[in-house]
C-alpha cells in the first residue's frame, strides 16, 4: 500500500486467512465513523497464473472462475492498474474524511484473491458501504459508465435498497463531476442488475460495481488513463458516498 495512506491496521481474516488492510480512521470529519470497503478489480500478476484463475469458486448461484486478468486499452494501460490508481486517490480522500477504510488487495504486484474471498474481506470489516472497481473492455464504438447492482438471493435481500440509493448518487456525480456518460451498451441508464457476481450475489452491506468506463473506446481510454480524470472520478466516488451516508 502507498505510504500516502498511513501506516495501516492489519485485520485477520479467520474466515479467509487473508490480511485485510484497513485505514486508520481520523478522529474527526464528515464521515467520522464510518466504514468503507474497497474492491480494486483483479491484481498485476494474476497473468501469470492461469490455473488459479481458473478454479471455481461459488459466487452464491452458481460456479464462476476465481478472477481474470481484467481488460486493457489498445495502448496497454492494464485494467488492475487503473483499478488500483482509483482506489487509492479514492482512499486517500475518504480518510481525510474522517473514514476508516477495508481493501481487498493490498498492492498491484500480486495474485488475486478470488472473487468470493473478496467478497468475505469486506463483509468482515462490516462496512456501511462498498464499492468494487473496475473498468470495461466492451465494443469499441461503445462509451460511458455503468454501474452493476445487485439482484435479490435471499442472504443479500438486504442491501438491495441501500445499494440503489448509493447508485443513484454515483451516477449523478459521474456525470456532473467526472464528465463520463452513461454507458452506450451496457445496462438501462446506467444501471445494470446482476445475479452471476459473486461480489454482488455474497455482499452483506450495499455495494455497487462501477465500470468506470470502455478502456476498448478511444476517447474513454484517453480520460481513464489521465490522472486529472482519476482524480475527478474519486472526487465523485466521496461525494456520492457522503450523500449516501451523511445526507
Amino acid at each position: 500500500m502507498r505510504k500516502s495512506l498511513g501506516v495501516a491496521v492489519a485485520l485477520f481474516a479467520s474466515l479467509t486467512g487473508v490480511l485485510v488492510p484497513a485505514s486508520p480512521a481520523q478522529a474527526t470529519g464528515i464521515l467520522a465513523g464510518k466504514v468503507i470497503g474497497i474492491d480494486p478489480g483483479h491484481n498485476g500478476r494474476n497473468y501469470t497464473d492461469p490455473s488459479f484463475l481458473n478454479q471455481q469458486v461459488w459466487n452464491g448461484r452458481e460456479w464462476e472462475n476465481c478472477d481474470t486478468t481484467g481488460t486493457q486499452t489498445r495502448g496497454g494501460y492494464t485494467e488492475h492498474a487503473f483499478n488500483w490508481a482509483i482506489a487509492n486517490y479514492l482512499a486517500q480522500q475518504l480518510i481525510r474524511a474522517g473514514a476508516k477504510v477495508v481493501w481487498t488487495r493490498t498492492s498491484d504486484t500480486g495474485i488475486g484473491p478470488c472473487v468470493d474471498r473478496r467478497a468475505r474481506l469486506l463483509n468482515y470489516g462490516h462496512p456501511n458501504l462498498s464499492i468494487d472497481i473496475h473498468a470495461d473492455g466492451g465494443p469499441t464504438t461503445g462509451r460511458g459508465f455503468a454501474i452493476l447492482l445487485p439482484v435479490a438471493d435471499g442472504p443479500n435481500n438486504g442491501v438491495i435498497k441501500g445499494s440503489l440509493h448509493f447508485a443513484y448518487y454515483l451516477r449523478s456525480r459521474m456525470v456532473g463531476m467526472a464528465g463520463m456518460p452513461v454507458s452506450t451498451y451496457d445496462g438501462v441508464n446506467g444501471f445494470a442488475y446482476r445475479s452471476d457476481l459473486a461480489g454482488l450475489n455474497l455482499t452483506t452491506q450495499p455495494k455497487v460495481l462501477i465500470e468506470c468506463g470502455n478502456m476498448r473506446n478511444s476517447t474513454d481510454a484517453s480520460l481513464l488513463g489521465s490522472k486529472t480524470w482519476q482524480l475527478k472520478a474519486a472526487n465523485a466516488m466521496v461525494s456520492a458516498i457522503v450523500k449516501t451516508l451523511v445526507g
